[in-house]
């Protein structure tokens, strides 16, 4: 990972680490940390009045639903894996039980309002084939439902 600056390593590290975890394609989880953008302590306010928080940058909306198991802003603004882990967590959930594409529900991350999802979605597709390539060039992975593996 050396031809990655030292500020996107543990994004990189923490994104992979929870897409095996949960069982979600790495180069979405690498693709939506890119996209939201955020940084251990960083709150930013939204127009709605909400603020997103953290490394994954979670809606403080979605916090309040995830008060009852414990889990606070302080939790998901914190350095370290647990936001990557918490979203990794959450786009598997999108995946399984939303409706749609896989790209919508994904992008179901950032909002289900259709044309803000149609938005994220655009830019978080091209920015996961981006990801599948740099995963592709450095790392043996291997399609296991491919009937002839070749590598």
């Amino acid at each position: 990972m050396g031809d990655l600056p030292s500020y996107i390593q543990e994004r990189v590290v923490c994104s992979i680490a929870a897409a095996v975890k949960y069982e979600v394609p790495a180069n979405i989880v690498l693709a939506v940390a890119e996209k939201e953008g955020g940084k251990p302590g960083r709150w930013v306010r939204n127009s709605n009045n909400t603020y997103d928080v953290g490394p994954m940058q979670f809606n403080t909306t979605y916090l309040s639903d995830l008060a009852r198991y414990g889990i606070n802003a302080s939790h998901v603004q914190q350095a370290g894996c647990y936001a990557f882990d918490l979203a990794a967590w959450r786009l598997r959930m999108h995946i399984r039980n939303d409706k749609g594409d896989l790209w919508t529900k994904v992008s179901n991350y950032h909002s289900n309002t259709p044309h803000l999802n149609a938005t994220y979605r655009a830019d978080l597709m091209q920015k996961a084939d981006k990801w599948a390539k740099w995963l592709d060039a450095r790392f043996a992975t291997y399609d296991v439902t491919s009937p002839t593996v070749s590598r």
